[in-house]
Formats: C-alpha cells, sequence, structure tokens
C-alpha cells in the first residue's frame, strides 16, 4: 500500500511538472498575429468611462509628458469587454477610472531605456513588446460613482514597490477589498491581471494582434 501510495505521489508530481513546462512553453511562443487591427477610442464606445491619461501628463513615473493627447485605444473585442465591466461596476456604485491602454511601441522603448535596471520588471522588454502596444491592455482604477472620488488601494498607480503586487496582503481591508473587485470583475471579462501591477490588465484575445507603433494622430 505504501508503496502504491509513494508511486501515486510521484506521477503527480511528475504531471505537475510537465504541467509547468507546458504551460511556460505557451507563454513563451510568439504571439499568432493574425487579426488586423481595429483600435477603437474607448469613451466613443462608453462616455461614462472616465480617463486620467497620466503619460498626457507630468504626473507619471517618467516626470515627462509623454503622450501629445490625453487618449485611450484598445482593440475592439478588448474594448467592449471593458464596456461590460463599466456597467457591472456602475451597478455596484462604482465607475471605472483609465489610465492608459493602447501604447505606441516608440514609448515601451522610452520606458525601458529611462528604467533602472533593478525596477525592469514593472516595464516591458521592447524586444518582445507589450501588450499594451497590441492594444489589448489597460491601466486602470475604481471611482466611486456618488461622488467621482478615486478609489484608495493598496498602493498609488504606477508604484515601483511591493505594494503595486496584485495579491499584496498590507494595506487597509476596505483598499484591498476595492482592489480585489476590481480584479474579479475584469477577470470575469476575460481580463487577466499582471501579478506585479494591481492595475494592469491583459485582455485574454492578445496574442492574435500584432505590436504597433502608431501615433494616436493617425487612430480615427
Amino acid at each position: 500500500m505504501a508503496e502504491a501510495k509513494t508511486l501515486s505521489i510521484r506521477r503527480l508530481t511528475l504531471f505537475i511538472a510537465l504541467a509547468a513546462v507546458l504551460s511556460a512553453a505557451a507563454l513563451a511562443a510568439p504571439p499568432d498575429s493574425t487579426r488586423p487591427s481595429d483600435l477603437c477610442e474607448i469613451v466613443r464606445l462608453d462616455s461614462t468611462i472616465r480617463l486620467d491619461i497620466r503619460y498626457a501628463t507630468r504626473n507619471n513615473f517618467t516626470g515627462e509628458v509623454v503622450y501629445p493627447v490625453a487618449r485611450a485605444f484598445l482593440q475592439r473585442p478588448a474594448a467592449e469587454a471593458l464596456i461590460r465591466v463599466q456597467a457591472k461596476l456602475l451597478a455596484r456604485g462604482y465607475g471605472l477610472v483609465v489610465f492608459d491602454a493602447y501604447r505606441p511601441w516608440s514609448i515601451t522603448k522610452k520606458f525601458w531605456d529611462i528604467t533602472p535596471p533593478e525596477k525592469r520588471q514593472f516595464v516591458a522588454n521592447p524586444r518582445y513588446g507589450s501588450r499594451h502596444n497590441r492594444g489589448c491592455a489597460v491601466d486602470c482604477s475604481l471611482v466611486k460613482r456618488s461622488s467621482g472620488e478615486e478609489v484608495v488601494m493598496t498602493s498609488p498607480y504606477d508604484d515601483f514597490t511591493e505594494r503595486a503586487a496584485a495579491f499584496y496582503t498590507g494595506g487597509t481591508p476596505e483598499q484591498r477589498a476595492a482592489r480585489d473587485l476590481l480584479r474579479k470583475v475584469m477577470t470575469e471579462e476575460g481580463f487577466a491581471v499582471n501579478p506585479d501591477e494591481w492595475w494592469h490588465f491583459d485582455f485574454r484575445e492578445w496574442r492574435f494582434y500584432p505590436v504597433l507603433d502608431i501615433p494616436f494622430s493617425r487612430i480615427r
């Protein structure tokens, strides 16, 4: 009996290890990039979503104005999913505030170049491009529907500390509850949170789109 139990444990361990290898291989596989880009301006689809595009101001980790205009775009399926998130949140007394969405590749390259090596887990490697470059990532948080006030989370946006982690156990119960609500509703509509950034969500179909370096002025 003991030998059979040991054998079962070994088989289970081998299965888990194999699954991990296959999962890592899938994540490392190159994107399919089979769909044509269809970037949509978020607020044209739902004007109730608030924008606070930090990179169009100096209120960001670079301290510089990076975007020429305060606009936010996503590939159409991701934008439509975000609208469904907004509807669910409004029913709960909250709404979305979007800090960033589609990001031209050249901006990703700039972020990489100015970020210290020990902090580069918080920025995408331009060698591979980012989900933002594909129009399938959104940085967002919650606002209170009654007052329009931004909800306080476990860290500010673009915080480069452990407090930014999606499952950080510090902060207040209220902060963690708000962060977890945002993650729950976003996950229900096909987004996955970045483990290092509670505000960063990748849409599940990101692999189907190419890395883009289209300036906002060329998007209609």
